[in-house]
């Protein structure tokens, strides 16, 4: 419970640890920042951590006078973490993947995530890469469904670097230019929470049309993978 409070205000109070970061680390607040972007979007088991919200207060912190943030240079030193981690991802997708979505019962992959970014493949194509990086826990399941599906790398890259850089771009620099006006200073938990609602508003209207969708009599039996040889994204 200890913990769940603490990660709490973590998320909601982001500003205030990342200004304590910045004076406990100095530049090595950079390399602490790239981990995070990097495993969030690189390693399957770790969709928990902070994504949107992170990068609209880096922005922040980056507008505070005296920061020791640069904020061009945020942008540039995250893209690469994010672009590397969906790379990364894709890879292990590739390779272990099909020994994954053989069980239903895996203590490390949510076999639901799994399927509902599958979905998203469906209904987006190979595009999903890039509207993935803006929906939380898709955007870490997205690239390892395209190995999976055996997505081509040169255009799975096209649209990783595309996907990447508006990803990090767009919030930091919404943070850098908002983040320290006084109404949003004032009230920054409650912008950090709109944006999580914001962020998880797409795959919870996923989640609820996929519920009340009306079942057909009699459903096919679910293939060994979400994606099937016919729905394979070039």
């Amino acid at each position: 419970m200890e913990l769940l409070k603490y990660l709490l205000d973590l998320v909601l109070h982001l500003d205030k640890h990342l200004n304590a970061l910045g004076g406990q680390l100095g530049g090595w607040l950079y390399v602490l920042l790239f981990l995070v972007i990097f495993c969030e979007t690189g390693l399957v088991v770790t969709p928990f951590l902070p994504g949107d919200s992170l990068l609209f207060a880096i922005g922040a912190l980056a507008a505070t006078p005296g920061s020791v943030l640069d904020v061009h240079l945020v942008v540039v030193a995250l893209s690469v973490a994010a672009v590397l981690g969906d790379t990364v991802n894709y890879w292990i997708g590739k390779r272990v993947g099909p020994a994954v979505f053989r069980s239903d019962t895996s203590r490390l992959f949510d076999r639901r995530h799994l399927d509902r970014t599958a979905r998203f493949y469906a209904k987006y194509g190979g595009k999903t890469i890039i509207i993935a990086r803006f929906v939380p826990i898709v955007r870490t399941f997205a690239p390892f469904v395209a190995g999976i599906g055996a997505m081509h790398y040169p255009r799975f890259l096209i649209y990783n670097v595309i996907g990447g850089v508006l990803w990090i771009a767009s919030l930091t620099y919404a943070g850098y230019a908002f983040g320290n006006i006084p109404f949003v200073r004032k009230n920054f938990s409650l912008v950090i929470l709109g944006i999580i609602v914001v962020s998880v508003l797409p795959a919870v209207i996923e989640v609820l049309r996929e519920r009340w969708r009306p079942r057909p009599a009699a459903e096919a039996p679910p293939t060994t993978t979400p994606l099937a040889s016919s729905e394979r994204v070039p």
